[in-house]
Formats: C-alpha cells, sequence, structure tokens
C-alpha cells in the first residue's frame, strides 16, 4: 500500500521553547520533529497529528498530561519535493507532499518513548539550536517560527 502524499509535521516544545528533536532509525544523522503521513485520504489531520505523536514519542494527547488544547492547528501547509530516496513509498509518479504544520507544547518533564523502528534517539533543545539540527527546510522553518506564532495565538 502506498504512503499519502499528505502528511502533518508537529513540533514538539515545552513553555520555555525547548524543542523535542528525534533521529531517524533509517538515517540517524537526520533530525527532525515528529512526521507522518494519514493513514487514510479521508483522516481528519488532527487525528493524524495525535497518532503520529503518539507512535513516535509515546506522548498521548487528551489526557490529563497534555490536553487537546495544547495541539495546535497553525492553518499552515508545506509542498514540496519527496526526497528521492523515498519517493518509492508513494504510488509511481507522485512526487510532491503536502505537510501541515501543528505544534504541541508539553511539561517540561514528559516520558518519551520512541518507536524503536522509526528513531533512534531524541534531545530537547532550544528552538534556534533545533532548528539549526533539522536536515527539513520547512520543519526548521516551522521551529524558527515557533515563538512568533505563539505570540500570535496569545495576543
Amino acid at each position: 500500500m502506498h504512503k499519502i502524499p499528505e502528511s502533518v509535521l508537529v513540533v514538539i516544545h515545552t513553555v520555555d521553547l525547548q524543542v523535542l528533536m528525534i533521529a531517524r532509525a533509517d538515517n540517524p544523522d537526520f533530525w527532525q520533529s515528529v512526521t507522518g503521513s494519514k493513514d487514510y485520504a479521508d483522516e481528519p489531520l488532527i487525528q493524524t497529528a495525535m497518532r503520529e505523536v503518539a507512535e513516535e514519542t509515546g506522548i498521548i494527547v487528551a489526557d490529563d498530561q497534555v490536553p487537546l488544547s495544547h495541539l495546535r492547528d497553525w492553518q499552515l501547509s508545506n509542498v514540496y519535493d519527496i526526497y528521492p530516496m523515498w519517493r518509492h513509498r508513494y504510488a509511481p509518479g507522485v512526487t510532491k507532499n503536502t505537510e501541515y504544520v501543528f505544534s504541541l507544547q508539553v511539561p517540561a518533564d514528559i516520558n518519551i518513548v520512541l518507536a524503536p523502528r522509526e528513531h533512534v534517539d531524541y534531545r530537547w533543545l532550544p528552538h534556534r539550536e533545533a532548528a539549526d539540527l533539522c536536515f527539513s527546510p520547512s520543519n526548521a522553518e516551522a521551529i524558527l517560527q515557533l515563538p512568533h506564532y505563539l505570540h500570535d495565538v496569545k495576543a
């Protein structure tokens, strides 16, 4: 079954803008935020975001520890070329993906449990350092926009 070329990017952060970065199992030099494709075409994006966060980090949104209100849809999407090394996962001829940006504020002491088939390491970094570590330009840009986005939400 081919991947759907619609995905979420979830920047997980603490109130003081420490950002969770995770290293990919298939390339440990590739650090990123939580990302993942829809499981089916009409899966709501918020559900995709919640599922991917749970699968990749063990964080369950909508419980006492992380309320659903802390998962924010930025109403922002990026369209980018799928890296050639990952195009085989998509239907023949699919070369572009649409990525929808979310952020999730979590407590600083939250427990992270990585999915070992997907990620091999994690670290918390100040948002600028996290952006510098990203291999994905759209991921880095979202992290850099985090303080501005959060300020706009509060205003």
